[in-house]
């Protein structure tokens, strides 16, 4: 595992803070909030694109192409996004990817002296 890969789980941590610290100041109803959040899933998402599979594939209960797919519509679509899902996610969806993110966090910190898999990434 890269110091590279430890950052883009830092990264995905961060991300998911910052939603919940949003959603906190108001509802996904107050556009500046669902911006807010939908930036920050879009983030997630390259996050998760930047991470070797082989790594990704420790936490087998997290879809995760359906996590960097969401980053590619929120991006490329942006006029379709809907808060509906967006809450889901914030909700239901983020919860898990919270934990799974932390459990990889401490098998690339146990594991940080590991290099390669440069070549599996997404």
């Amino acid at each position: 595992m890269t110091r590279r890969d430890i950052q883009r789980l830092d990264d995905i941590a961060a991300a998911i803070i910052a939603i919940r610290a949003h959603v906190a100041r108001g509802d996904l109803s107050d556009a500046l909030v669902f911006d807010a959040v939908r930036v920050r899933l879009i983030e997630i998402g390259e996050a998760v694109k930047a991470l070797p599979r082989g790594l990704l594939a420790h936490e087998p209960t997290i879809p995760w192409e359906q996590v960097a797919g969401m980053r590619d519509r929120l991006t490329h679509r942006y006029f379709d996004a809907s808060r509906s899902i967006l809450r889901a996610t914030v909700e239901h969806d983020l919860p898990d990817l919270d934990k799974a993110v932390q459990r990889l966090a401490a098998l690339a910190h146990n594991d940080s002296s590991e290099e390669g898999g440069a070549d599996d990434r997404r």
